[in-house]
C-alpha cells in the first residue's frame, strides 16, 4: 500500500512537472509559432515527455491488480 501511494505521488508529480513545460512553452506562440510548429516543438523536449510518464505511472498505480495484503482491512472488535 504504501509503495503504491509512492509511485503514485511519484507520478503526480512527473505530470505536473511536464505540464507546467508545457504550459510555459505556450509562450512560444505569442512570438509568431503556430499550434503544428508549438506541438513539433513540445514533442521534440525531453521534460515534456515527464508528463506522459507521470501518467502511465498514475494509471498503472491505479488499475495495477494488488493482493490481499495490499488492501485496506477494517477489523471490527465486538465483545458480547
Amino acid at each position: 500500500m504504501v509503495t503504491r501511494i509512492f509511485f503514485f505521488l511519484i507520478g503526480f508529480g512527473l505530470t505536473i512537472i511536464g505540464c507546467v513545460y508545457i504550459i510555459t512553452y505556450m509562450n512560444l506562440m505569442t512570438i509568431g509559432y503556430n499550434f503544428s510548429e508549438y506541438v513539433n516543438f513540445i514533442i521534440r523536449r525531453i521534460e515534456c515527455f515527464y508528463a506522459v510518464i507521470g501518467l502511465l505511472i498514475i494509471i498503472v498505480t491505479i488499475y495495477m491488480p494488488g493482493g490481499k495484503r495490499d488492501e485496506l482491512y477494517l477489523r471490527c472488535v465486538t465483545k458480547l
